[in-house]
């Protein structure tokens, strides 16, 4: 797996394919689209592959994968990367998909919200429900902060170097980001509304043991107050079981879980129906050549909200591709079973 951390401004990247969104139906999008000779790179909102089922329910088992009785959400994208680690995507994390318009060649050109410009033949929307959309803190003027002192995700590490950082949250995002930022940081102050955590029990102990070892801080309470000027931030007023306390902080990353929104899609131009994108069943396209919706983000009559579904839609979505990608290139059928060139593709045949 090839993850780029972030590009020059202006810097154009060119591929085959975008694929936004990372979970099981835009990285199974990957093996069939790179059995066909076919590049990717994923863009997802999130910080790591797995969208949904690795978000949500990361150890909540799911029954109803062909050939897995039983595979938690972690499991089934660690496999699925496995899978497809012979095509060696690029990824393109904390990353929301802005701006999509059609060139003059035929092509799409998409912008990030950091920035990042992409150029290619083939657009597939893999989103889900819609983007990831991090929940605000119920704080008066938080917005005068965003982007400057709070942030909703950590795109550069360097960005809480020697700083007061104060994390909210009990989940497996905010611990994981505490044992992370903690050996950078000038100081770290993790807080929680109550001393219980949903994180991984292992996280859990390194925090305590920070703790202990006088590290952090932990603060049981709630913010409910944020001081600074002009977007920088100084300090959080923070009510407690005893009372109100300050702390320090020029950084705040709050935690607070995401929402589904389809967000910048419903503005692409694209034929919608209760914010969900209509296909063919034959090619799984959109009302725009070239651009393919696949997974939970499309509708068609019978359709069944599935992984295994969009596994499906992903298959034939990747044979249409193919005609654009390789418009002088007879696409032939084979099977992985019987075909040597796809088996050394794969890596299991010299």
């Amino acid at each position: 797996m090839s993850v780029v951390q972030g590009t020059d401004q202006g810097e154009v990247i060119e591929t085959d394919v975008v694929i936004i969104g990372a979970g099981p139906v835009g990285l199974f999008a990957v093996f069939e689209l790179g059995l066909l000779d076919i590049k990717a790179h994923l863009i997802d909102i999130l910080d790591k592959p797995g969208g949904q089922c690795a978000e949500l329910y990361p150890e909540k088992p799911i029954y109803d994968i062909p050939a897995l009785p039983e595979v938690s959400g972690q499991g089934l994208t660690d496999r699925l990367l496995e899978q497809i680690k012979p095509f060696d995507p690029a990824f393109h994390f904390n990353e929301r998909v802005d701006r999509l318009k059609r060139l003059e060649d035929g092509r799409y050109e998409l912008e990030t919200d950091a920035g990042t410009i992409f150029r290619a033949k083939v657009v597939v929307i893999a989103a889900g429900g819609g983007s990831f959309t991090p929940k605000r803190p119920p704080l008066k003027d938080i917005e005068k902060f965003e982007g400057k002192s709070v942030f909703y995700t950590v795109r550069r590490m360097e960005e809480f170097r020697d700083r007061d950082v104060l994390i909210v949250g009990g989940g497996d995002s905010a611990l994981d980001w505490v044992l992370s930022l903690q050996p950078i940081a000038k100081s770290m102050t993790l807080m929680h509304r109550r001393d219980d955590f949903r994180a991984a029990p292992h996280s859990v102990q390194q925090m305590r043991a920070l703790v202990g070892a006088e590290k952090m801080r932990l603060v049981i309470g709630q913010v409910s107050e944020l001081k600074g000027n002009d977007g920088l931030l100084a300090s959080a007023t923070v009510k407690t079981k005893t009372g109100e306390e300050t702390v320090v902080c020029d950084r705040l990353l709050p935690f607070f879980g995401l929402t589904m929104k389809l967000g910048p899609v419903a503005d692409w131009g694209l034929n919608l129906h209760e914010n969900l994108v209509p296909v063919d069943t034959e090619k799984f396209e959109t009302s725009e050549g070239g651009i393919f919706a696949i997974g939970d983000i499309n509708t068609y009559p019978g359709k069944l909200k599935l992984i295994l579904s969009g596994f499906h839609e992903a298959a034939l979505m990747a044979r249409k591709a193919h005609s654009y990608i390789h418009p002088d290139k007879k696409l032939l059928f084979q099977y992985t079973t019987s075909s040597s060139s796809l088996q050394k593709k794969l890596g299991v045949r010299d």
